[in-house]
């Protein structure tokens, strides 16, 4: 049934459920757009929070926004979903999909979601699935709808954390995926004021170009982490080599940093995800399955140097953490390669501290069992350690004072696994200094 313009008249009424990093970003900057914008969340606490103008995340520019969207009366939050999506024009469904026990994204929420909309959608609503989700499930989440006089459109999301504000409101594509032309054509004006090209195509490939972006850019990850590996090996600089690569148009220089490993709150899952979807369909992918093979083995390669600049054992030994979150300017723990390996050096008997800019508290549960003591700045951290090693890529390490820091140590050993310090500098100030294919 192809029902269009059914919605009331007025200003575009846009309901967002779930309030995570994309559905927060969505709200705000839809409501930035100019649009009337209700964010739902069943966290009663988290809403005051952010209806009160305190963002429950990290993220650059996204404070500004949403006190911004709060002030001009186009942004609300609610517990109330029924409310929010009564005579909505579009409901984005951002909520999770977390990784089940057999690598595939779990759709629960996503069909709880949509069966909760389901009786107080208008005609002629827009249903747009913006969560991470396997191909094929635009018809479930139909299903879970029973409605023909709405549309369902795949619409994916491509924020990076940290940057997820700058992305949404300057993004490099939209794609949409949807059956109906004139839903299609509804979400393209919506984005219309971005400026940006937009991809229509199917839900299936919608829901494809998602996994297969972030499958690309991880594999990408483990490359560069792997040259750099081999860099060392060779007595190459991995610096002058990644450079080289970098200037070349078809590869480009995005993601091209080796670092510890990848990880966080989409790569690890949307791989492990998109091998589930290739295996449920009878292909190997076996590109991908070395890619992540080469991840895990790079956390592995991280704890290999620690070890050899403590003098070749951690048991006992003191090892200063620099960073926590998978990434910088987040605050994020999810999968973060830090954790993974200080979690491999504390089975090693290592005896941890850390220092993170975004203030992690000791008794989060992703830092359990690691015996870890989270410090208030770098050279509390490193007071006493043998080996420090640098593990996120917050801006103020590449500028730590080195004389200071090397006074509070009892070692010498710098392992550097994002190459954020100068080396002549660190060797100048008396480190043993060890980067990612770089001495």
């Amino acid at each position: 049934m192809s029902v269009s313009g059914e919605v009331g008249a007025g200003p575009t009424r846009v309901a967002v459920i779930g309030t995570g990093y994309v559905g927060l970003t969505t709200a705000v900057c839809l409501a930035h757009l100019g649009n009337s914008v209700v964010g739902v969340d069943v966290d009663e606490a988290k809403v005051a929070r952010m209806s009160a103008g305190e963002p429950p995340i990290l993220e650059e520019g996204l404070g500004e926004l949403l006190r911004e969207g709060l002030g001009s009366g186009r942004l609300a939050f609610s517990c109330d979903t029924a409310a929010a999506v009564r005579g909505a024009n579009f409901v984005f469904l951002c909520v999770p999909t977390p990784q089940g026990a057999d690598g595939a994204a779990d759709l629960r929420f996503v069909e709880q979601a949509s069966a909760q909309i389901a009786p107080h959608l208008a005609p002629g609503a827009v249903v747009v699935t913006k969560s991470t989700v396997p191909v094929g499930s635009a018809g479930k989440v139909v299903a879970a709808l029973g409605r023909d006089d709405v549309a369902v459109v795949s619409n994916p999301e491509f924020l990076r954390e940290g940057k997820a504000v700058e992305d949404w409101l300057h993004p490099d594509r939209v794609v949409i995926g949807a059956e109906q032309e004139w839903a299609a054509n509804a979400l393209s004006a919506l984005y219309e004021p971005l400026g940006a090209p937009i991809v229509v195509t199917d839900p299936a490939s919608s829901e494809t170009i998602k996994y297969a972006c972030n499958a690309f850019l991880a594999a990408k990850v483990s490359f560069v982490n792997s040259i750099a590996n081999l860099c060392s090996a060779v007595g190459a600089n991995a610096t002058d080599v990644i450079a080289g690569m970098s200037y070349d148009r078809r590869i480009g220089a995005d993601h091209l940093a080796p670092g510890p490993g990848w990880g966080g709150s989409c790569f690890p899952k949307d791989t492990q995800a998109l091998l589930r979807i290739a295996e449920d369909h009878g292909y190997r992918f076996e590109l991908l399955e070395a890619s992540i093979r080469a991840n895990d083995a790079q956390f592995d390669t991280v704890v290999g140097m620690v070890a050899s600049a403590a003098g070749g054992e951690v048991s006992g030994v003191r090892v200063a953490a620099l960073g926590l979150t998978f990434k910088a300017a987040t605050d994020d723990l999810r999968d973060s390669p830090a954790i993974s390996v200080l979690s491999r050096l504390a089975a090693r008997g290592a005896r941890l501290r850390a220092y993170d800019p975004s203030g992690p508290s000791a008794s989060d549960p992703r830092l359990d069992g690691l015996g870890l003591e989270v410090c208030d700045d770098v050279y509390e951290a490193a007071r006493d350690a043998h080996v420090v090693v640098v593990l996120t890529e917050w801006p103020e390490f590449a500028a730590v004072d080195l004389a200071r820091l090397a006074g509070v140590m009892a070692g010498r050993g710098l392992v550097d696994a994002r190459n954020m310090i100068d080396p002549g500098a660190a060797k100048s100030a008396g480190f043993a200094y060890v980067g990612m294919g770089r001495s």
